[in-house]
């Protein structure tokens, strides 16, 4: 049986596409490899996943400067608002993996050069036996509501781009997901909270994060920032939100189900 062979070829940490690519054709645009001008890079294509009816590659060129009148770099997060999600999840994985390949060229354990795994995405020392997989980061992302109001902050990263955020942070060692919401939420805004609910996950590509996100009620405290990792936070009103992330963020999807039950 033929397999569609699909392409992703990373390039300083963006991934190359035509010129005029629509992102919003998805993995269509990554089909045909001649069109992406790279076929010198061929020899170096890894194959990260098989499926019934496709066949998944990926070239890694790093920091060497392609440049060529018929392709252009797209970043992660362009591709997250413009393509379809699923074509979109299966680019952030190509790149995660691209990223652990690109961060586990020698054995962390003895120092000598490991080598990918043919049938399984991992990179495996000979010397020493040692095998590495790909990283995930597990994160908690909260929010946060009292009587018809969510708790909204914002660090500098929200502050460049001009919106408040629901809390988040990483899990830590030997860490529960909801011991890691209470202290994150308390660390970062000095309040407590309780009925933690289990809302959903997302994967996050920036660069291997997990998120898992909760829906929880105020308990207790004041509000007070660190003016280093939180810069401002406060309660809004459910009616007079400030800006916030859009719906097909984790974030934005908690936002809007706090909203639907405060309207409840």
């Amino acid at each position: 049986m033929n397999k569609t062979r699909y392409f992703f070829v990373f390039n300083q940490n963006k991934l190359l596409l035509p010129s005029d690519a629509d992102l919003s054709k998805g993995l269509d645009l990554l089909i045909d490899f001649e069109h992406l001008a790279v076929s010198e890079y061929q020899d170096q294509a890894v194959t990260f996943k098989q499926e019934e009816h496709a066949h998944f590659s990926l070239i890694d060129t790093q920091q060497e400067a392609i440049e060529h009148p018929e392709l252009r770099q797209v970043s992660l997060r362009e591709m997250l608002v413009e393509m379809p999600s699923e074509a979109f999840y299966q680019v952030a994985q190509a790149w995660q993996f691209a990223l652990f390949m690109r961060t586990h060229q020698f054995c962390g354990r003895c120092g000598a050069r490991m080598d990918k795994v043919t049938w399984e995405m991992a990179m495996h020392c000979h010397t020493c036996h040692h095998r590495c997989y790909p990283r995930v980061s597990p994160c908690i992302i909260v929010a946060i509501r009292h009587r018809n109001s969510i708790l909204l902050a914002q660090g500098a990263r929200q502050k460049e781009v001009g919106y408040f955020s629901t809390l988040a942070g990483f899990v830590e060692s030997s860490e529960t997901l909801e011991q890691a919401v209470h202290r994150e939420v308390f660390e970062e805004v000095g309040v407590r909270v309780k009925n933690l609910e289990y809302f959903d996950s997302q994967p996050w590509p920036f660069p291997h994060s997990l998120m898992c996100g909760f829906l929880a009620e105020y308990d207790a405290g004041d509000i007070k920032v660190d003016g280093k990792e939180i810069l401002q936070a406060d309660f809004f009103d459910i009616d007079e939100l400030p800006t916030v992330p859009p719906s097909f963020s984790i974030a934005g999807r908690l936002i809007d189900e706090t909203r639907k039950r405060i309207k409840q």
